[in-house]
């Protein structure tokens, strides 16, 4: 082959090679490009609950579109669910000035007021939106009156459990969820209050008793609450709460057969609760019934192992027959229990 035909070839080649070269390049970039992740591999990454991973991902989107569709309400989902609310409030607040309608940012901005400690600021938004929204996982109704009850708006907040519990506002009802609530967050003189209106408007309602009993009791007013919890039973005859707080009164003043044969109904009508049988092991040992006593006892650990309580009432009750080895065992093992219960700061 002459040298000028292959020199030209070659030429032709190198020519074609380089002609195309641009658009072989180009495609290969733009197959190296990476397709920002979409909302529902976010979600799936926050429902795992790997929050840092999510929020990396949603960082992506808004650098790549940073007018995305409801950006900051994706943001603020995954720091709710993070629990970072200074951060969720940010973004939701964010979200409803681009769109007002948007009540779920409404209803979380308000849940995560409460939830960073301004339960003040956290009632407007709330009262705006009362709706369930899975994202919230509570009850915004909840909080409402909760939130209600910690700025001392006592009335707001029977109105918003009345809603919750779907009940009137004004019926005994709404008062007795009321007071309940009120007694778990240690407002206890309201709660006396609002349980009295319970009981003044419907002196039937159940529970309503046993609520006063229970805080009377907490009080150490025997008098009181043995009177509400017997009315109670007069009532509701088949509550086996109410035959425990009343034999716990009882034993109180020593009247320990009469709160035996309480708890032994309590027991009967409920076997699943610990507290009967750890009261019933204490009655007995007061009587001088050591080895019902132990039984009792046993019977409460079997169903609570990990409750200090049974185990220090086991080995005193060992220690009364000279089981020394049995009785260390038991109270041993109830300090360790008291010990993870209450930690002690180190120094």
């Amino acid at each position: 082959m002459p040298f000028y035909t292959s020199t030209f070839r070659g030429k032709f080649i190198l020519i074609c090679c380089l002609y195309l070269l641009p658009s072989i390049h180009s495609s290969a970039f733009a197959q190296a490009t990476p397709t920002p992740p979409s909302y529902d591999q976010i979600h799936r990454l926050t429902d795992q609950g790997k929050f840092d991973e999510a929020l990396s991902a949603l960082n992506e989107i808004s650098k790549s579109n940073p007018t995305a569709k409801n950006l900051p309400h994706e943001f603020g989902i995954i720091y709710y669910r993070k629990g970072d609310y200074i951060n969720a409030i940010t973004s939701f607040e964010r979200a409803i000035s681009e769109n007002p309608n948007d009540n779920e940012a409404t209803q979380l901005t308000g849940l995560s007021l409460y939830l960073a400690g301004k339960p003040a600021e956290a009632i407007p938004y709330l009262q705006k939106v009362q709706s369930w929204y899975p994202s919230a996982s509570v009850d915004a109704s909840y909080i409402l009156g909760v939130a209600y009850i910690q700025t001392k708006n006592y009335a707001n907040a029977r109105v918003a459990f009345a809603k919750m519990f779907q009940v009137p506002p004004d019926s005994a009802a709404a008062y007795l969820f009321t007071a309940r609530l009120l007694l778990r967050l240690d407002f206890g003189p309201v709660a006396e209050e609002y349980g009295k209106k319970a009981v003044e408007l419907d002196p039937k309602l159940p529970l309503a008793h046993q609520l006063l009993g229970e805080f009377y009791l907490y009080q150490s007013k025997i008098p009181e609450a043995s009177t509400q919890l017997e009315q109670e039973l007069a009532i509701n005859p088949g509550n086996p709460a109410a035959y425990y707080k009343l034999a716990d009164a009882y034993s109180r003043v020593q009247k320990f057969d009469e709160a035996e044969k309480l708890l032994q109904r309590s027991i009967w009508l409920d076997a699943t609760s610990t507290g009967p049988y750890i009261l019933l092991g204490k009655v007995l040992q007061k009587k001088g019934e050591t080895q019902l006593a132990i039984r009792a006892l046993q019977r409460a650990i079997s169903m609570d192992p990990n409750n200090n309580i049974p185990h220090h009432l086991l080995g005193q009750a060992y220690r009364e027959l000279g089981r020394t080895d049995d009785a260390e065992r038991e109270l041993k093992l109830a300090e360790q229990l008291q010990s993870r219960e209450d930690p002690k700061p180190k120094p």
